[in-house]
């Protein structure tokens, strides 16, 4: 035997074993003294590729299960669209009230004053409209500041909160 383990008749043995279809596991335990990793090394580095057909019979392939037919879609009619004769009339704002603002500053404004901005906030000549106003903005403000359909509500403005807790 030479020093790996493999003699000529364990080679010889192993290879008829290979080629008969049996396991390298069983190989092993046939040879004694060798693992099932030392078999698989040992038919690789010969190059036994070549077995035999495999025992297990290959099972008849199941005939496809014919599935249900679906039902065609069909595109639904294009809406059919009335030409309005007479359109809704645009409605026109309030005119703003002219010239600067009131109140320079967010901090100075009370609770019932309109926070309308003025200007460009960057700027220093930047103002609130401050006029008296129900809500956030005075009635001319109002028109513009609030979309149709939409109610002001004064629980949801967080300003008007702040005011009301003593923040502002």
């Amino acid at each position: 035997m030479s020093e790996s383990g493999w003699s000529e008749t364990r080679v010889t043995t192993l290879s008829q074993l290979w080629l008969d279809g049996l396991s390298a596991s069983q190989i092993a335990k046939q040879l004694g003294g060798v693992t099932r990793n030392a078999v698989i090394g040992k038919v690789h580095r010969l190059g036994l590729s070549g077995r035999a057909a495999a025992s297990v019979p290959a099972r008849a392939p199941r005939p496809a299960t014919p599935r249900p037919k679906r039902p065609h879609r069909v595109a639904a009619a294009a809406p059919v669209l009335r030409k309005s004769s007479a359109r809704s009339p645009v409605q026109a704002f309030a005119p703003a009230p002219e010239g600067p603002g009131l109140v320079g500053d967010m901090a100075h404004l009370s609770a019932h004053a309109c926070k309308w901005p003025i200007g460009d906030p960057k700027s220093p000549d930047f103002s609130f409209c401050g006029r008296q106003a129900d809500g956030r903005y005075c009635a001319a403000h109002g028109q513009r500041g609030v979309r149709p359909g939409t109610a002001w509500r004064a629980d949801r403005d967080p300003i008007v909160r702040r005011a009301l807790a003593g923040l502002l």
